[in-house]
């Protein structure tokens, strides 16, 4: 059988992380590495992480192996420090001071591995008057003011999945956090902690917004912006059938093609006029609803108005760019995202399904040379 980070494809291939199972970013973090090629070893707990989905179609698992490692009971931290002295990077998702308590700390791990990567995922950061507190991802967004962005003047905040928080603000940050001090230890065999805060990366995702509400082009409200849904040129419609089309036509040569394919150049010179964007709205919305979502999709295809069809989830993979560039894949009866970004000289690939908890024990044991991974944890 192949062993992950030996002769497989991807440009992070022979890099070894250790992940301490939890849910959300973590996981959708050490799945990233993997997709890139890392040899991850995901460390579940005793009867599972919590999330209430059968390990079969977690795909933020795939391309990863899991060995069970009981970290409370005696023994149980020796070997993860163990897996931690032969890994490069290890990525943990708990409060602020469990990972110490437990004895896999980042002071014990560089004590074995000086050279480690300690890459610490949290909602709050590691310190602050909040970092010892629970909270979920749209409790995170909400502080930071791009919750408060997102939705129809008038309305509550539109809640993004966690999408947001979660994945853009943690697990991203937290990926190029790691990479860096990756570089870093490579160059000069020097560690450290990541600490990667959802607070820290949600708002730094807004870095463009906050430039742009010091200089007096964003107004601090939802719904009243050029990129929020305030822009009758940059939002969605509802077709006759009840989809939705979506447009972006901001710059004036797109603007221009939108409304002529429209058939409104009486309405044009409303783009810049924005005491007129009320009534440019009403007849957009009005003639949006004159037509299915498939015939105006038909209308607007192979045009530069910037406008697409707001398709679900489970018709996203069939739309013909996306069919066409492979950005879904079939693996093991799920359809799932490709790996992304791509590479020229070192592509990626999914190489195996979801992890089984516990099912790699003796392969990883073998392959890092860590046998007192199957001995029992318990006296």
């Amino acid at each position: 059988m192949a062993v992950p980070g030996k002769g497989v494809n991807g440009p992070l291939a022979g890099v070894r992380v250790v992940e301490l199972a939890g849910i959300g970013p973590g996981p959708f973090a050490a799945m990233l590495l993997a997709d890139l090629g890392a040899d991850v070893v995901r460390v579940d707990r005793p009867g599972g992480a919590g999330l209430a989905i059968d390990p079969a179609y977690d795909v933020t698992n795939r391309n990863k192996r899991s060995v069970v490692i009981d970290l409370k009971a005696p023994g149980g931290a020796a070997q993860v420090l163990d897996l931690a002295e032969r890994a490069d990077v290890l990525i943990e998702g708990y409060r602020p001071g469990v990972a110490e308590r437990l004895g896999v700390g980042p002071e014990e791990c560089h004590a074995r591995n000086p050279r480690l990567v300690y890459g610490r995922m949290t909602g709050w950061g590691q310190e602050g008057p909040l970092a010892p507190r629970a909270g979920h991802d749209i409790a995170y967004i909400a502080i930071t003011g791009t919750l408060g962005m997102i939705g129809d003047e008038g309305e509550p905040p539109a809640i993004p999945a966690n999408l947001l928080g979660d994945y853009a603000g943690g697990s991203l940050y937290l990926v190029v956090g790691v990479l860096a001090a990756l570089t870093h230890a490579r160059a000069g065999g020097e560690g450290q902690v990541v600490d990667a805060a959802i607070v820290d990366g949600a708002s730094h995702l807004s870095a463009m917004i906050h430039g742009m509400l010091a200089a007096g082009g964003w107004q601090d409200r939802r719904g009243a912006n050029l990129l929020d849904g305030g822009c009758p040129f940059y939002g969605t419609y509802e077709t006759s059938d009840g989809g939705h089309m979506a447009v972006g036509a901001l710059e004036q040569q797109f603007y221009d093609e939108f409304i002529a394919l429209l058939d409104l150049t009486e309405a044009a010179p409303a783009r810049k006029d924005l005491a007129r964007w009320g009534d440019l709205r009403e007849a957009v919305t009005a003639r949006f609803k004159e037509r299915t979502r498939e015939e105006w999709t038909a209308v607007f295809e192979g045009s530069d108005a910037c406008v697409a069809p707001v398709l679900s989830l489970r018709e996203a993979p069939a739309h013909p760019h996306l069919a066409a560039r492979g950005t879904f894949t079939d693996h093991g009866g799920i359809t799932q995202p490709a790996p992304a970004p791509r590479f020229s000289a070192t592509p990626t690939r999914v190489r195996t399904g979801p992890a089984r908890p516990g099912a790699d024990i003796a392969d990883v044991a073998r392959d890092w040379d860590v046998p007192a991974l199957t001995r029992p944890t318990t006296p």
